[in-house]
């Protein structure tokens, strides 16, 4: 199972929108990144991000709710690896399987398992079961066979389940494509009702053209547009030279970078507390005591500027309540953080031997 995690990592992708985050995979053939609808719902593009694949925004091209998928627009240079969709392999219980997602802020992760039951039905449709652990940002990831072919897009857990995961079996995956391409049609979704597909030349004033029913195009939904405190926020990030749309990590959750330090700044709505905490570098393998004497004079020097050692990582902090943010006060604190963390990384790398963070 190594090699096939090892070649999966380079066609996995990262997905990020305002609302959530999740795991996608690419498909070179009809060079699309298939995932769940849930992870890109309500979105007319989305973020993505790869090994392989520099971090840009993309369209949404494909919305299927009844079967949690969807369909994001692949770069037309993408020069990713191919993967097989095991469409004709007989799935049987017991079956060695890996679950694979990589969603943002958190490490690629390969999770092995069997499959337990391959005839698990849900309003109709037929699911993998299978103990592969899961988690929320492993939803619209490969359910990979011992082969290394897809025989299943993850889709959702048993909350307090044990472990219990579900994936859509690639068949679903399979049909869904052909029928989707077959038409030469850009941006379509699948009513919910009916089961027709329906796209822009055939919807008609947002209804289904075959039942009736109501439905929106991936096309068709709003800008998302920050409000409140998170609208502050990305006017401070923005007025930094920040590109905002490329910094959103789900919900009040953004991702920066100022030189070579990595910066995630977050709001806790239920608190109020806005933090942003960079992260500069590994703690050094010797001479550990010289670095906490370095960082605890450094907190002692500062104002409104703390170091931290979680793990092995060195993160610089800055904390403020909502209460107190406005553009001109978070302006300078959030400005006096970004000069500082990119000074800092480089001090502790060169004259402390600590490392420089590997992206993961």
């Amino acid at each position: 199972m190594k090699e096939v995690i090892e070649k999966y990592k380079n066609v996995i992708i990262q997905i990020a929108t305002p609302y959530s985050t999740g795991t996608g995979f690419y498909l070179r053939r009809p060079n699309l990144i298939i995932t769940n609808e849930h992870v890109i719902r309500g979105n007319r593009e989305v973020l993505i991000d790869g090994a392989l694949l520099p971090k840009q925004l993309s369209k949404v091209l494909y919305a299927d709710p009844r079967l949690d998928l969807a369909f994001v627009a692949a770069p037309a240079n993408a020069e990713l690896p191919e993967v097989r969709l095991g469409k004709e392999t007989r799935v049987s219980e017991g079956d060695s399987v890996v679950a694979i997602g990589h969603p943002f802020g958190l490490k690629f992760t390969a999770t092995q398992g069997i499959i337990s039951n391959t005839v698990h039905k849900e309003n109709d449709i037929r699911y993998l079961q299978h103990d592969a652990a899961l988690n929320p940002g492993n939803s619209g990831g490969p359910l990979v066979n011992s082969l290394g072919e897809v025989i299943g897009v993850n889709t959702y857990i048993i909350s307090d389940g044990d472990n219990i995961g579900f994936s859509l079996p690639v068949q679903y995956l399979d049909e869904t494509l052909a029928e989707y391409l077959s038409t030469g049609e850009e941006v379509g979704a699948r009513c919910g009702a009916c089961g027709k597909l329906v796209f822009e030349h055939t919807i008609e004033d947002g209804f289904c053209p075959s039942c009736g029913a109501k439905i929106k195009l991936p096309s068709q939904e709003d800008e998302y547009e920050p409000a409140g405190i998170a609208r502050t926020i990305e006017e401070i990030l923005e007025k930094s030279g920040h590109d905002v749309k490329l910094a959103r990590r789900g919900p009040n959750l953004w991702e920066v970078r100022q030189g070579s330090a990595k910066i995630f700044v977050t709001y806790y709505d239920p608190n109020g507390l806005i933090s942003g905490d960079a992260i500069l570098c590994d703690m050094p393998k010797d001479n550990i005591r010289l670095v906490y004497e370095y960082l605890l004079r450094q907190n002692h020097e500062m104002e409104g500027l703390s170091f931290s050692v979680k793990g092995q990582e060195i993160v610089l902090s800055l904390m403020i309540f909502d209460k107190y943010l406005n553009l001109e006060t978070g302006m300078k604190l959030f400005q006096y953080l970004f000069e500082k963390a990119d000074h800092y990384d480089n001090i502790l790398v060169e004259k402390y031997a600590c490392t420089w963070k590997e992206e993961e």
